[in-house]
């Protein structure tokens, strides 16, 4: 260890900063970005930079207690428009690319986002999340002072949603403003949802997804639309049998691609997606991957960048031949060129995770925004020509000047049927030879998605803390295959629980600093669910830490925003087909051999896993009056706490867990957080 420099700490949270969503000019010469910080008020701030490409200076284009995002360039190249709540709502802003005060454009009650410029300057389209009843001519600002309703009455079944809280009859639609005057015109209406994907190149026709089934609640497939811009009959492009999304256009308009699933019958959202495109002319579908066993898009965990980041889809080389596009594997992310014939090329590449990227082939230039283990996220540019690649941005080049970071080492091991499963252990800070020390077993959500070579700042600070750190992509995860993606379907707690018994064995047996009699476990969402199926199974953890878990698959399948046809998938079985099996699936089934220390951590106002879960396990266990056990409610949190919550709230989360496993694994107490 460097003796100059410190460990990492909790509170560290609120100097790390990342940048996200690069896009290049029309001249390919600059590029926007959003970076994203907290502020001393402990409160999320983002503010767009644009950086010359040739004499490397960057300019800082707005600032302020204010959340900027989703920078999109005029087609000329002159204004930026990006969305931002200055005026108290998300609204359509406009700026200068050089810089000066942004004009506001839309003026819409319910807020918009995702706006897109016509490709001749003149219109934006944007959407909104608009109430029964409500319409685009409602202004900002008109509305009285909120009155708590008396009743609510519910009549859909997907009424809540952990993004967006409770819906009941919301439903996003599309609209457009003319760039000058303001003007509004609604594209969209009706009780569906709608998605923006891409202008056609000659500005008459947008690309969009919708799910406009007669039951949407039921069928949730997503299909590809064209929509006439001037007003017309639409065009249904896919068969309403997968979930597709990020629709764009050849530069030529004769094809479209789009990424996506189908429906098996089976699996819905459990199938891995993939490339595909259309001819517009024929109407005939092509999936260009059907042979290439990926995940397309990055699907990779970490928790220092909130999820979600806008992402460009399937990219077109110029002469329509190819595809650009971001491909999970083995724990990395990178981007692969794709031919429409199959053939592909790793355009970026290495231990690395790869979460958006802009590309100018005529200037042979890609930007991508990429963390490693050791970078938040951090802005490359990639020479398509020479393969030259040159770091843009070091954000946090200061702060980790003075702090001494662990290197993860890759491992790959046999499962007890000898599947093969993939990870990386943590050396403690400071380790030295002959040592021992307690390890750690973190369980990643999904469970489709995946561990990998990303920054991720709570296992930074438990390395800090003199633990190793062991993390796995069991089966379930994205990045094997999808036989190995959907090996856990109807399995939670079967062999998705070996690999991670075997992750176990494996390092106690390969690393001989780690000191079997101190193991911890911890995770949350399914990592959760599978902590609180393991304390069940065996006592072989000191303690564990579960945090927005499940513990009863009965219960979940009516009070979570997916549990009705999650369950379905994942579980197999319902309440009134098969209670049986939800039930054997279930942790709190095992709670009367529980004698593993647990903190239980939730947020009040978590859609996906309702704190429900959390408080049947901890009264259960309490009544029980065995295992000692600890319940930290996180009041106004949601499903993303831990990445994209209150700031204050994420860093007491990671003291809290700090603590619970001091307590029970290191023989000095520190006290704990009140």
């Amino acid at each position: 260890m460097n003796s100059q420099k410190r460990k990492v700490a909790a509170e560290d949270l609120y100097q790390l900063t990342y940048a996200s969503d690069p896009q290049l000019s029309p001249q390919g010469d600059a590029v926007v970005y959003v970076k994203t910080m907290i502020d001393e008020e402990r409160a999320y701030r983002n503010h767009l930079f644009v950086r010359d490409l040739q004499t490397g200076e960057t300019v800082q284009l707005t600032s302020g207690a204010v959340r900027d995002t989703y920078p999109r360039w005029s087609p000329d190249g002159t204004r930026i428009s990006f969305v931002s709540k200055r005026s108290g709502t998300a609204q359509v802003w406009l700026i200068d690319a050089k810089g000066g005060e942004p004009r506001q454009l839309t003026h819409c009650k319910t807020g918009v986002s995702t706006p897109l410029w016509s490709p001749d300057g003149q219109l934006i389209v944007f959407s909104s999340l608009m109430d029964r009843g409500e319409t685009f001519d409602d202004q900002e600002g008109e509305a009285k002072e909120a009155v708590v309703p008396k009743v609510i009455h519910v009549e859909r079944m997907k009424y809540k949603s952990d993004d967006y809280g409770y819906l009941y009859e919301k439903t996003r639609q599309l609209a457009l403003v003319h760039v000058e005057t303001g003007e509004v015109k609604a594209l969209t209406d009706g009780p569906y949802h709608h998605t923006i994907g891409s202008w056609s190149p000659d500005g008459k026709w947008l690309a969009i997804t919708a799910n406009r089934n007669n039951n949407p609640d039921m069928l949730h497939t997503v299909d590809v639309y064209l929509l006439p811009t001037a007003g017309g009959e639409w065009k249904k492009l896919t068969s309403s049998n997968g979930t597709f999304s990020h629709p764009t256009w050849s530069a030529d308009s004769q094809k479209l691609a789009f990424i996506g699933s189908l429906a098996d019958g089976i699996y819905l959202n459990a199938t891995q997606k993939r490339v595909w495109t259309c001819d517009l002319d024929s109407g005939e579908l092509t999936c260009v991957t059907a042979d290439w066993d990926v995940q397309i898009g990055d699907s990779t965990i970490g928790d220092v960048r909130s999820p979600g980041h806008p992402t460009p889809g399937a990219v077109w080389t110029e002469d329509g031949t190819a595809l650009y596009v971001i491909v999970s594997e083995r724990g990395n992310s990178g981007i692969y060129r794709v031919a429409l014939d199959g053939q592909k090329e790793h355009i970026v590449s290495g231990n690395r995770n790869v979460y958006g990227f802009t590309i100018d082939e005529q200037k042979q230039t890609l930007i991508a925004a990429i963390s490693d283990p050791l970078i938040p996220g951090d802005l490359y540019q990639f020479d398509l020509g020479t393969k030259a690649e040159q770091r843009l941005t070091e954000l946090n080049r200061d702060f980790f000047a003075n702090v001494e970071l662990a290197v993860p080492e890759e491992i790959e091991f046999a499962a007890q049927d000898g599947w093969k499963v993939h990870g990386w252990m943590l050396k403690p800070v400071g380790y030295k030879p002959g040592e021992k020390y307690p390890l750690v077993l973190q369980i990643h959500g999904g469970p489709h998605s995946m561990y990998g070579n990303t920054f991720f700042h709570e296992f930074q600070i438990l390395a800090a803390k003199g633990y190793a750190v062991l993390y796995t992509n069991p089966r379930g995860s994205y990045g094997y295959g999808e036989r190995f993606m959907q090996a856990c379907c109807g399995d939670y707690g079967g062999k998705d629980y070996l690999d991670l018994m075997s992750a176990v064995d494996y390092a106690c047996q390969q690393f001989d600093f780690v000191d079997e009699s101190r193991l911890g476990v911890a995770g949350g969402s399914y990592g959760g669910l599978m902590t609180n199926w393991i304390v069940g199974q065996t006592n072989r953890f000191r303690a564990g830490v579960t945090d927005r878990s499940i513990c009863n698959w009965v219960s979940f399948y009516g009070v979570s925003d997916i549990g009705y046809y999650f369950s379905a998938e994942e579980i197999q079985a319902n309440p009134f087909t098969n209670p049986e099996k939800m039930w054997q699936h279930s942790p709190i089934r095992l709670v009367a051999n529980i004698e593993t220390p647990l903190l239980i951590m939730h947020g009040e106002q978590d859609h996906r896993c309702p704190i429900e879960q959390a408080e049947q396990l901890y009264i259960t266990l309490k009544h029980q009056g065995k295992a000692p056990v600890s319940f930290i409610r996180f009041p106004g949190a949601g499903h993303e706490l831990s990445r994209s919550g209150d700031p204050e709230q994420r860093v007491l989360r990671l003291q809290y867990t700090e603590d619970w496993f001091a307590t029970y694994m290191e023989p000095k107490v520190p006290s704990l957080q009140q």
